[in-house]
């Protein structure tokens, strides 16, 4: 197994390999990848198996001596395409280890891809890093609405959505990134003190690049936006990357009726829509309102493991 670290010149490769493999998505892409560039010093690897084919790809940055999957994303593990076998993953752990060692990586920090991500089965690497002694030293919980046998709303979440309905309120596609990312300042500043992760101008130029993938579906009353969700869409997966929701539209339900909205209609036939970790101080402290929040639509627990493997 060779091992190559990424460069500009392996863009198409690597882009090809993520579009055909069976646990990756547009995350991976390097445009998306690359739009926060200058933050990570990016230390991607390529796997070449003996006959120089592709094997898989790490998205990875290096932070001092340590290698995280990657420090930018969420989660990301080895990417691997249907071809990929136990033996093959464990050839390539070997591999992979060695060639940090010689890199002078003093600590391997591996984000697994939750397996609701993944179009077929792909564990491989979850086995391979137990036969290293990897140690899971997080764990994230998430949450997912299993949309083919999806559970009720709770209650109170009906009747949010019976009051957006008699208000009048209508769901619909928007491209207006700057008055749903005002919404989430505001609510964000007042209840936490923090700011979102991307700002409006961030994320409408992710949309531009990848306009079949990060999409924003609101709550309108008239022309006025009371809430919405940006959703990560990688078919048969949909996942919630921000949702807000305004006074006004706390009172109104313009929440609950957009993402009943999204359950009934545009992603009604997918598999699983995601909602992201409810969890804090590295896992350790779970959001129970949060989680209570996300359950009441119907969402479940899946969790986000993280392993680490001392290299030296």
């Amino acid at each position: 197994m060779r091992v190559v670290r990424y460069e500009a010149c392996h863009e198409e490769i690597w882009n090809r390999h993520i579009r055909e493999s069976k646990n990756g998505s547009f995350l991976f892409d390097r445009g998306y990848m690359g739009y926060h560039a200058e933050r990570f010093t990016d230390h991607s690897l390529l796997f070449f198996d003996e006959r120089d084919r592709l094997a898989g790809v790490l998205p990875a940055s290096l932070h001092g001596t340590e290698l995280v999957s990657h420090g930018g994303l969420t989660y990301g593990g080895i990417v691997s395409n249907e071809d990929m076998k136990t033996s093959t993953m464990v050839r390539l752990f070997d591999a992979m280890l060695g060639f940090l060692r010689a890199q002078g990586v003093s600590r391997l920090c591996y984000k697994a891809i939750p397996h609701i991500f993944h179009r077929i089965p792909a564990d491989e690497d979850l086995y391979a890093l137990f036969l290293h002694d990897a140690r899971l030293y997080r764990r994230d919980a998430s949450s997912a609405i299993y949309l083919p046998d999806r559970l009720r709303f709770a209650k109170g979440k009906r009747e949010g959505v019976r009051k957006a309905n008699k208000a009048g309120l209508v769901v619909s596609e928007s491209l207006d990134f700057e008055s749903f990312f005002a919404i989430g300042e505001k609510l964000m500043r007042e209840r936490h003190g923090l700011a979102p992760v991307h700002s409006s101008d961030e994320m409408s130029r992710l949309a531009t690049l990848f306009p079949e993938n990060i999409r924003l579906h609101a709550s309108f009353s008239g022309n006025q936006m009371l809430a919405g969700a940006i959703t990560y869409v990688f078919a048969p997966f949909v996942h919630l990357q921000y949702m807000y929701n305004c006074d006004e539209g706390m009172e109104l339900g313009a929440l609950d009726l957009v993402l009943d909205h999204l359950i009934t209609g545009p992603y009604g036939s997918f598999k699983y829509l995601s909602f992201g970790v409810s969890t804090e101080d590295g896992g350790r402290f779970l959001n129970q309102g949060l989680m209570h929040q996300k359950e009441m639509f119907g969402a479940r627990s899946v969790v986000h493991d993280f392993y680490e493997i001392n290299l030296t």
